[in-house]
């Protein structure tokens, strides 16, 4: 049996809900005292009017009905121009029509933020100096923007369906999702900072691939590094080679006066000797400074890797704090832990800053402090001094600076390199609770 239709269903009740009176004053009019002609004419009106109502009826309710349905299909092109007319809320149908009016203006100021989102995001992607690159679940090419295209000298029309072997990319497809490559394209070569990321488009899997070229900012940082390293081996070598050739002149051109005048021998040997006992001090001297510079920079450039073992931090900080008798360390003990460390390495790092700040505090005869706290995913250690406080702190962690009478300038660096090593941070500022320096030492748990 067929399926009465919505429309067909609301007529029906409309007719049945009018029968009822229709039919009592149909028979109403017949059992009355009228006449034939009168009686065939109400029974017209009255059928009229009641299948006039019905029809009436579904005609409002379809209509209405028509007009959501119309809405609602151009809320789903997207079209979000039109609006239910004479929607009040003193009525149900009103009411409706109210909420999707709401609906199609907030969906239109959702839509245009999105298109202005997706313009922004074109636009950054268009004028970033970084190639990016999307593939599919298949590995073909389904976005590119104009770094990635300058990389590979082709533009977007011939890349696009192209897989990642084919475009010489499937190497960064494989292994750790952030690391450091050596590639070649037709638009450059070099390394390349590569980074992998994963979304989901329609349901299905894409990659996305970030290349950055590194050649630039690598060779800028080694040429800025042996710029630094040349600075400072040259001033260290001139301070130790300009005296040695100073006195090394005075001593020639001592022994050819001697020699020169025979008559000055006997009177000037003594003197002579104590000149060049003097000088071959001095030459000693500055070859010995020169040989602990060498050696303080080897050490520096060959620290081993740290072996990782339980270290227990309470009798680690104690036992640094007992180690300096030049001065009594306050130390206030903090919560116990134990961390995964190289013992030997961070007992170096501590005996460094404790050192620097006792130096400091015997400056003016103030006292050093050694607490250490937890935190949720790291233990820091600070290590407080009442001195003088820094004034140049832009030279701090620069090899082989220093501001202290026979400082070699490298135990800051060493420290901070053991520190960072270990995955922490080590950073040394003025206090702002009062004169001196807070050195803060910060390592992962």
């Amino acid at each position: 049996m067929r399926r009465l239709t919505y429309e067909r269903r609301i007529q029906l009740l409309a007719l049945a809900a009018g029968l009822p009176g229709s039919l009592i004053a149909l028979i109403l009019l017949w059992n009355g005292q009228y006449s034939s002609r009168t009686a065939w004419t109400l029974t017209f009106f009255i059928v009229c009017l009641w299948v006039g109502f019905a029809l009436s009826l579904r005609h409002r309710v379809v209509f209405s009905l028509q007009t959501l349905s119309n809405l609602l299909s151009a809320m789903r092109e997207q079209d979000f121009s039109f609006r239910a007319r004479d929607a009040r809320s003193d009525d149900a149908l009103g009411e409706v029509m109210l909420e999707v009016n709401a609906l199609s203006e907030t969906l239109r100021s959702q839509r245009l933020g999105a298109l202005e989102a997706t313009g922004l995001l074109r636009a950054v992607m268009e004028e970033i100096d970084v190639a990016i690159f999307t593939f599919d679940n298949h590995r073909q090419l389904r976005l590119v923007n104009r770094a990635g295209e300058r990389l590979l000298s082709r533009p977007s029309e011939r890349l696009l369906g192209f897989t990642a072997g084919e475009l010489g990319l499937d190497a960064c497809l494989e292994g750790e999702t952030a690391r450091t490559m050596e590639l070649s394209f037709p638009g450059g070569s070099g390394r390349w900072g590569v980074r992998r990321g994963s979304f989901r488009q329609g349901g299905l899997p894409h990659d996305l691939i970030v290349l950055s070229d590194l050649s630039r900012t690598l060779r800028d940082e080694e040429r800025q590094a042996w710029q630094r390293l040349i600075r400072v081996l040259g001033h260290e070598l001139n301070n130790s080679l300009a005296p040695i050739q100073s006195v090394a002149q005075s001593l020639e051109s001592g022994l050819a006066g001697t020699a020169n005048a025979p008559e000055l021998q006997g009177s000037a040997a003594a003197s002579m000797m104590e000149d060049m006992r003097h000088g071959l001090g001095i030459i000693r001297s500055r070859t010995e400074a020169l040989g602990r510079f060498m050696a303080a920079y080897a050490r520096l450039a060959r620290l081993p890797q740290p072996t990782l073992a339980p270290v227990n931090v309470t009798e680690w900080i104690t036992r640094v704090a007992k180690l300096e008798s030049r001065a009594k360390v306050k130390l206030e003990k903090g919560p116990p832990l134990v961390i995964s460390a190289d013992a030997d390495q961070l007992e170096q790092l501590l005996i460094n800053l404790v050192h620097n700040a006792v130096d400091a505090a015997h400056e003016t005869g103030g006292g050093v402090k050694l607490t250490w706290t937890r935190y949720s995913s790291y233990l820091e250690v600070s290590v407080l001094d009442e001195g003088p406080g820094i004034s140049n702190t832009a030279n701090l962690f620069v090899p082989f600076f220093t501001t202290k009478q026979g400082g070699s300038g490298i135990g800051l660096v060493l420290s901070r390199q053991i520190a960072e090593a270990h995955g922490g941070t080590l950073t040394l500022q003025n206090r702002r609770d009062g004169r001196g320096c807070e050195a803060k030492l910060r390592l992962p748990i």
